[in-house]
């Protein structure tokens, strides 16, 4: 409970901090020392009444002891904080919010996300200034070493480290935002299917995911692709507990559906639905999530309403073009025109150079090839698929698929 609390608060007093002081790395350092502190003293005393006041406070003492023990700055600072207005260095209460406090969060997601910034540096500056991880979760989460990401972190703070803490201005927003929810949507898709490892997901990566999502849609509320990511994400993420049975992964298809989770479903739904009810500009996530949502409300893989997903497949390759796409709308024309037609769609794909070697075009072809009783060639495409995902359960899933057709019909 505390450490969700803390998790919670954290990129909050930072962004604050961000904002009247500036300096990403001292900045966090002082709430990473706020938060030590939370984590020792509340055990015994209690959380206060107002956690994020309290943490607040004990955060700028450290900034401001760090900031005075620096002789050279210390006339500036001192004069800094005495221009500072006496109710600013007041912390609101416990249900008050201070004046910019949600801009300061989302002006932190957006530095986090800094075009100056490779993807997987933004990825891993916003885990840890919003989501708050420390160096060590992030490293594991990604499958290297603590002091590789420590360092990939501390260069992308050197990068940020001119950048005003400001929002981007507005002809610029909507670049930014889009970059803010590609790494959000990263983040989940790593979560959900773990490019390499034991595991075929992480659930606590597509938690973390989920969560900084809710925190942008609260943030923009009339923004309907940010409710659309959301959407996808929790109709995804409902099937989460019937995708393996004792480790071993489980296609859509063969899920017990019984076992998803009809809470998020209902949410999920509700919020698309508003997406696509109010939106003016259809994007790729709202999209994407009533594609998910198609697949969610059948009860059986049967039942799927096949023609409706493979239309808004139509949609989502106009609206953004990619051959991940394609792929995936050939599984839905091979299931209104058979396994054919969707392979015939899949030979488009094969001199993509985004494509041509991904695991997941081998293992479409695969299985389609397999429904139209073309086992020998399934069996060799089964394999190649196998040979080159990093991922252990799926490696297992397609060996098995394999072994199955060299069974006799």
């Amino acid at each position: 409970m505390t450490d969700d609390l803390l998790r919670e608060l954290a990129p909050q007093v930072l962004a604050i901090l961000m904002r009247r002081y500036g300096g990403l790395d001292t900045c966090e350092d002082a709430v990473q020392e706020a938060l030590l502190a939370a984590a020792t003293q509340w055990d015994e005393t209690g959380v206060p009444d107002n956690p994020r006041g309290w943490l607040l406070t004990v955060a700028t003492r450290r900034l401001t002891d760090w900031m005075r023990s620096d002789s050279a700055r210390r006339r500036r600072e001192d004069e800094d904080l005495l221009a500072t207005p006496a109710a600013q260095l007041v912390a609101p209460g416990a249900d008050e919010r201070g004046p910019g406090d949600a801009d300061d969060t989302l002006t932190l997601l957006f530095l986090c996300c800094h075009p100056s910034l490779s993807v997987p540096s933004q990825t891993a500056l916003t885990l840890r200034a919003v989501g708050g991880l420390t160096t060590a979760e992030i490293a594991k989460a990604f499958f290297v070493p603590e002091a590789t990401m420590a360092q990939r972190i501390s260069r992308a703070k050197q990068k940020v480290k001119g950048a005003r803490f400001t929002l981007p201005p507005e002809e610029e927003r909507d670049e930014r935002l889009n970059a803010v929810l590609h790494v959000l949507y990263l983040m989940f898709n790593e979560g959900y299917t773990a490019t390499a490892g034991p595991d075929l997901q992480r659930d606590d990566l597509a938690a973390e995911a989920i969560r900084l999502t809710r925190l942008l849609r609260r943030l923009l509320p009339s923004d309907w692709e940010v409710a659309g990511l959301l959407a996808l994400m929790l109709l995804t993420h409902a099937r989460r507990l019937a995708r393996t049975v004792d480790g071993e992964l489980v296609p859509l298809s063969e899920q017990d559906r019984s076992r998803w989770d009809r809470t998020m479903i209902e949410e999920g739904v509700a919020l698309v639905s508003e997406a696509l009810a109010k939106t003016t500009r259809l994007g790729a996530y709202q999209l994407q999530a009533a594609i998910a949502a198609v697949h969610d409300e059948a009860a059986s893989d049967d039942e799927t309403d096949w023609p409706q997903v493979l239309a808004l497949y139509g949609l989502l390759e106009r609206v953004a073009p990619n051959p991940m796409v394609t792929l995936n709308k050939a599984v839905a024309v091979a299931m209104t025109s058979g396994p054919r037609a969707g392979l015939e769609l899949l030979d488009s794909l094969a001199e993509d150079p985004r494509l041509a070697k991904h695991h997941r075009l081998h293992a479409v072809r695969a299985h389609l090839l397999e429904r139209a009783g073309e086992t020998a060639e399934a069996r060799k495409e089964y394999q190649l698929a196998a040979k080159r995902t990093t991922s252990l359960p799926e490696q297992r899933y397609l060996q098995r698929r394999a072994a199955r057709c060299n069974t006799p019909n």
